[in-house]
């Protein structure tokens, strides 16, 4: 997917890229049928190692959706709030990498 920015970042929102957020939108897509897949499957008593990949599969769709933000808001609303002189943001950062992580 190609590197696009935030369009502006302001009080706790990002207007994204429409490009970047059509690319996010549908990578969510996909991850919300693959964890109705895995509802069916449990519901269809299949085998659990069948079950775990498949989780194993929306959790990796759902880290790199998680990426693409992150990079996004490090390139974006990161630095310009840095530029800003907003440089409790990198507390935010931590805080939120940490969950991530």
């Amino acid at each position: 997917m190609e590197k696009k920015m935030c369009v502006e970042c302001s009080a706790r929102m990002t207007a994204r890229d429409e490009k970047l957020k059509s690319g996010l939108i549908a990578r969510l897509n996909r991850a919300e049928g693959q964890v109705r897949g895995i509802k069916g499957m449990i519901e269809k008593d299949a085998y659990c190692d069948d079950v775990l990949n498949q989780i194993a599969a929306v959790q990796a769709a759902l880290n790199s959706v998680s990426k693409l933000i992150l990079e996004n808001h490090i390139r974006g609303c990161v630095i310009k709030k840095i530029n800003a002189g907003e440089v409790e943001v990198v507390d935010e950062l931590i805080s939120t990498i940490g969950k991530l992580l």
